[in-house]
């Protein structure tokens, strides 16, 4: 089966790639294998210079990389250039910083000299997703090269130029030729990846049956991976908030990247004595999103990356209706060309429902009222996931227990949800283990060695 670009605004294929057969991925493998026996032994100054160049070459031709994203999956031209220059920074980030996180710690024992040493793995196979094409890999390929490991990249089929973009980058940058490949090939041919003793661990982004997938083939092999899977990330607004910049920010977390986002807020959560205010100021920004082209400048929302993602979250909004939900504004497909859906708001659905359990990935808001932070922080963690968590309040008492209390990767007071080279992100529960990112992301592909010298 071919992969293929398919534009999500229009449904035209635009173009398509042959899976690599198995001779080729042979060939992949090997030459990674092959270029790790040497850069495993460059030095951090000469990967920190290539990382460099590689951020310079994501902000050169950032217009270019932007308009893959969108055309591949459907992003607003603005926010994929503003995903480029995220990728751009966390390049610079890890190549200024990486040599400091990865220098030997003395620790004072009974020997001569003890100390722990970190040392690179190897062939790093990484598993993302569309959503983010750029991101999410650049995220992880930053610190796994500074490491001094190579990686394989497995991208989600319907964004292979972004894919084949990326591996280019990194080639023109200055490193090595086999330092970071990608394979064009389905879901179906990573568990044989996984067998390949060359592959030392795994990083997936992606959804929660992708991510069991890959840990169950990792597990019988007994290689580490790191998991960041979906959420259904609360948005907490209790009394003593600022409701109109609650309310605009929650429109942002909610329809970022067209609502297909794991760290998307999903799930409002809204002390019963502001509930109107609140609704009604998120009902007027809901309503005054734009819908369209993703190209355009004043496009709010795009399309949808494929009609599956289309048909299966309208079916999830007919559901959430069935259960109790009420409609404020939105609720069905536009009827013109393209995977667009409308900005949705649905009230009333039983808190205790299957519905209110799921993900929603597309730009639909549930809205709950809670009597108290005790119902809100009940609520809050009434979900089989654990990445982000978004509460608003002035009081110091509420916050102190809300950052304690919710059972999440991250807790935002009074902000967006959002990752930061600056600080590990990653979830708990079903949403995934390890970090990714600052110090703790590069500490999780390289053997953490005790050295002890009598």
């Amino acid at each position: 089966m071919a992969i293929a670009t398919i534009n999500p605004a229009t449904g035209e294929t635009l173009k398509t790639f042959e899976p690599l057969n198995d001779t080729e991925i042979a060939a992949k493998l090997n030459s990674a294998q092959q270029t790790f026996e040497n850069y495993r032994n460059t030095s951090f100054k000469e990967r920190s210079q290539w990382l460099n160049t590689a951020a310079s070459i994501l902000e050169q031709d950032k217009a270019d990389f932007a308009k893959l994203m969108t055309i591949e999956m459907g992003k607003p031209y603005k926010a994929a250039i503003a995903e480029v220059e995220k990728c751009a920074a966390v390049c610079r980030y890890y190549a200024e910083n990486a040599a400091d996180f990865l220098a030997d710690v003395s620790v004072k024992t009974d020997a001569s000299h003890s100390f722990v040493r970190y040392q690179p793995l190897g062939i790093i196979l990484a598993v993302m997703p569309w959503n983010f094409p750029f991101w999410q890999v650049f995220r992880f390929a930053a610190p796994a090269l500074m490491a001094g490991n190579v990686g394989l990249l497995k991208h989600a089929s319907n964004v292979p130029q972004c894919a084949l973009a990326i591996e280019d980058i990194i080639k023109r940058a200055g490193f090595p030729g086999g330092a970071f490949q990608t394979l064009l090939i389905g879901a179906a041919q990573v568990a044989d990846l996984m067998a390949d003793e060359r592959v030392k661990a795994a990083t997936l982004t992606g959804s929660e049956p992708a991510g069991a997938s890959l840990a169950a083939a990792a597990g019988t092999q007994i290689k580490k991976t790191v998991l960041e899977l979906g959420g259904s990330d609360p948005f907490i607004v209790l009394e003593s908030a600022d409701l109109p910049l609650a309310a605009a920010t929650a429109t942002q977390a909610r329809m970022l990247n067209t609502g297909q986002s794991c760290i998307a807020a999903k799930r409002f959560i809204v002390a019963e004595a502001i509930a109107d205010q609140f609704e009604q100021l998120l009902l007027e920004k809901f309503t005054a999103l734009k819908v369209g082209d993703p190209m355009l400048p004043d496009t709010d929302l795009g399309p949808l990356a494929t009609p599956g993602i289309l048909q299966d979250l309208d079916q999830q909004v007919k559901t959430a209706v069935q259960s109790g939900g009420k409609i404020l504004t939105g609720g069905h497909p536009l009827d013109i060309p393209g995977n667009f859906y409308p900005p949705t708001i649905i009230i009333d659905i039983p808190a205790d429902s299957q519905i209110a359990q799921e993900e929603f990935f597309g730009p639909v808001a549930l809205l709950f009222r809670v009597p108290n932070i005790d119902a809100a922080i009940k609520l809050a963690n009434a979900t089989p996931f654990g990445l982000g968590a978004s509460a608003w309040t002035n009081n110091h008492q509420e916050r102190d227990r809300l950052i304690t209390e919710i059972e999440a990767g991250a807790v935002f007071i009074n902000g967006l949800v959002k990752s930061d080279p600056r600080l590990p992100f990653g979830g708990i529960k079903r949403s995934g283990y390890g970090r990714e990112l600052s110090i703790q992301g590069i500490h999780e592909f390289v053997n953490v060695k005790t050295v002890w010298v009598k």
